[in-house]
């Protein structure tokens, strides 16, 4: 019999896996990205990357915490006890995310309750940088603590915190059953009402619009494996110890097909919204398209709320929902996000899940205090841009190598998952994973790594030592530390268990 917490339902596993894949990147990134590449013509090489590297890393992610029932560093430990540094890896970079994601989703709940009354006003940018986030002039000076950002992160952690310490089943899989369903009829109700705005046509026709002279174009097809890779929550540790908490008897493979349609899904739902609402800014200000297109921290706390003014009724309304649909694609991402480390550290330490999330999780939320500082956005960007593509796509590259090449694993993952799914996987899955993924991740990389070190991240925004001090210094930080945790031996009750549980499983 087995004692790992184990998910109620199906559903459950399935709704958490979209919580956490579907995050703030799908509202903010995807957008942009698929019309910087070609609009409608990057769908083919979008859909190339999900059905090539996406589904297929969620199979082998899914199988291993199926398989091997333990967190991250204890699954890897299991495949090969050399390997655990890279769950351990996978584990810090999760918490260096934790900390300053939390203060994003802490923007989108202040930003939630100023939609009431349109605190923003016509300046939406100076409210931001100046009012609300009292930007330092210069990147590194502290400033001291904002309370407008402080006091909702506060909140942030006391929900975040609750679900964990109230466990998989009734803690992560019952906020997500709520989450995920009010986030996507929220969505909905966004869409529905941007494609009846004007200038709504103009904006899907410059969203779908192929230009297929860009299909030829490695940079597009390279973004789009990139958007999926960072979308999909692959390489964190989360799907691994999110499928740890599976019944025996779970179809792998099906579960990975629908939550990578998923996400997708909702990608394309949120371009549909964002460039709907885009052609009607436009067409409010009777510029081409193409001048009012931005993403990220711009897209959504400068550009929405501008647009949120010009909305011909129900302006307040319609600033809930956005910023609503922001909190809770956040904080299903993040809870998902804590859960990694907060399963590896009860594991290796053998402690309680209370203490484990209390240290962790506290550990993670005392820290985002830094980002909650007037530097706070400095500090984010820089860390974020290098913990994303120097610790998530590098763990992720070295990850797949590791299994794939030197563990020689893939026949045997294909196996379990066989064992108990409908979809049977053969010789392409593991092409994919041993040939077109390596060697994509592996492009990335290498131009990440030749644009970072020719030139400098920012366009001269930020002094040499501070990239060095947040950026270089956490990603390379984030490995140094994942290498330490793996030093310390495991407790030979935990790998007892553990293994007992795998034994189990296989049988």
């Amino acid at each position: 019999m087995e004692n790992r917490p184990q998910w109620g339902t199906r559903a459950g596993f399935i709704l958490a896996a979209i919580g956490s894949a579907v995050g703030l990147g799908n509202i903010w990134r995807f957008p942009a990205t698929a019309y910087e590449n070609g609009g409608g013509a990057f769908f083919l090489p979008y859909l190339f990357a999900l059905l090539t590297a996406g589904i297929p890393l969620l199979i082998m992610e899914f199988t291993m915490g199926h398989k091997y029932r333990g967190s991250a560093p204890l699954t890897y430990s299991k495949i090969n006890k050399s390997s655990e540094w890279i769950g351990w890896w996978q584990v810090t970079v999760s918490f260096v995310i934790s900390t300053y994601y939390a203060v994003i989703i802490a923007w989108a709940l202040s930003y939630t309750v100023f939609s009431f009354n349109l605190k923003w006003g016509d300046d939406t940018e100076g409210f931001l940088f100046g009012n609300y986030l009292q930007l330092a002039d210069t990147p590194g000076q502290l400033g001291g603590l904002v309370p407008g950002v402080a006091i909702p992160l506060v909140i942030v952690w006391i929900v975040t915190l609750g679900v964990l310490f109230a466990g998989v089943k009734k803690g992560i899989e019952v906020a997500n059953k709520i989450f995920i369903p009010a986030l996507l009829v929220l969505f909905l109700i966004i869409v529905v009402r941007a494609l009846t705005l004007d200038g709504a046509a103009a904006g899907l026709n410059a969203f779908f619009k192929p230009d297929w002279s860009q299909i030829a174009n490695g940079k597009v097809w390279v973004a789009a494996y990139g958007q999926i890779f960072f979308s999909l929550s692959i390489a964190f540790a989360i799907m691994i110890t999110y499928s740890s908490y599976l019944p025996k008897k779970s179809d792998i493979t099906n579960n990975a097909f629908i939550t990578g349609f998923a996400n997708s899904s909702f990608e394309l739902l949120a371009g549909i919204g964002v460039f709907s609402i885009l052609g009607f800014m436009a067409a409010q200000q009777g510029v081409p398209v193409s001048e009012v297109v931005s993403a990220g921290v711009g897209l959504a706390f400068v550009v929405f709320p501008q647009i949120i003014n010009e909305f011909p009724a129900f302006n307040q309304f319609f600033g809930f929902l956005f910023f609503g649909s922001l909190v809770l694609a956040g904080l299903s991402s993040l809870i998902s996000i804590v859960e990694t480390f907060v399963a590896g550290v009860q594991e290796k330490f053998k402690i309680s899940r209370t203490k484990s999330v209390l240290f962790g999780g506290g550990l993670s939320a005392v820290i985002s205090l830094l980002f909650a500082t007037k530097s706070g956005l400095y500090f984010l960007d820089v860390t974020d841009y290098f913990i994303n593509n120097f610790g998530v796509a590098l763990a992720g590259l070295i990850q797949v190598i590791a299994i794939a090449w030197f563990a020689k694993e893939l026949k045997g993952l294909q196996a379990h998952a066989n064992s108990v799914s409908d979809i049977q996987l053969g010789t392409w899955w593991r092409i994919c994973l041993g040939l077109i993924t390596p060697v994509v991740l592996g492009y990335m990389m290498f131009d990440n790594l030749r644009q970072n070190l020719t030139g400098d991240y920012g366009n001269g925004d930020y002094s040499r030592e501070f990239l060095f001090n947040f950026g270089w210094a956490i990603a390379l930080g984030a490995i140094f530390i994942g290498t330490l945790l793996s030093l310390k031996k495991w407790n030979k009750q935990e790998l007892n268990k553990s293994a007992k549980e795998s034994k189990e499983v296989s049988q």
